[in-house]
């Protein structure tokens, strides 16, 4: 009985073992539907995948370009900068020295036009001088004219004298 009982055991425990097995297999077990449905399910979603894919390698190359691009663009507009700052930098020196050179002349102007001003104080200064000097020499003349009259009259006066002097001693001879 022993032994029987030990088989007992043995087979409950192996009954055990296969019921509990089923119910693994039971909560485990998909059924073929499913399985299919989701066999199919994933069959579309590795199509999409793959259009996905596809999809991202046409974009990526085209990424890939307009890196390109931009990197070719970027390189011309650092030369176009760079040729823009040294004009820049040109015109800048060309600009600095036209106004050097325009307050040179400015200042020349200025340094000239006061000579201007001095000079023409020097000509009123002389053309007062001058004006002085005709006065001077006008009344010079008059008077000069005036005791050239007065000579005259006075000679004229001196050859009445003489005449009517002489006239009297004619008379007193006679």
């Amino acid at each position: 009985m022993a032994a029987e009982a030990a088989g007992a055991e043995a087979q409950a425990a192996l009954l055990e073992r296969l019921r509990r097995r089923l119910a693994f297999q039971e909560e485990n077990f998909v059924s073929r539907q499913d399985y299919e449905a989701v066999a199919r399910k994933l069959q579309e979603e590795e199509k999409a995948h793959a259009r996905t894919k596809d999809l991202l390698t046409k974009e990526s190359e085209k990424l890939d370009f307009a890196l390109g691009e931009v990197e070719v663009l970027s390189r011309q507009l650092k030369r176009e900068k760079e040729i823009f700052e040294k004009t820049l930098d040109s015109m800048k020196r060309k600009a600095l020295e036209e106004l050097t050179q325009k307050d040179k002349l400015i200042n020349k102007c200025n340094e000239i036009k006061s000579r201007i001003v001095k000079q023409e104080d020097v000509l009123k200064d002389k053309e007062n001088e001058i004006q002085a000097l005709q006065r001077c020499v006008a009344q010079q003349k008059q008077t000069l004219e005036t005791q050239v009259s007065e000579l005259k009259i006075q000679k004229q006066q001196e050859l009445y004298i003489a005449q009517v002097l002489e006239k009297k001693q004619r008379k007193g001879f006679k």
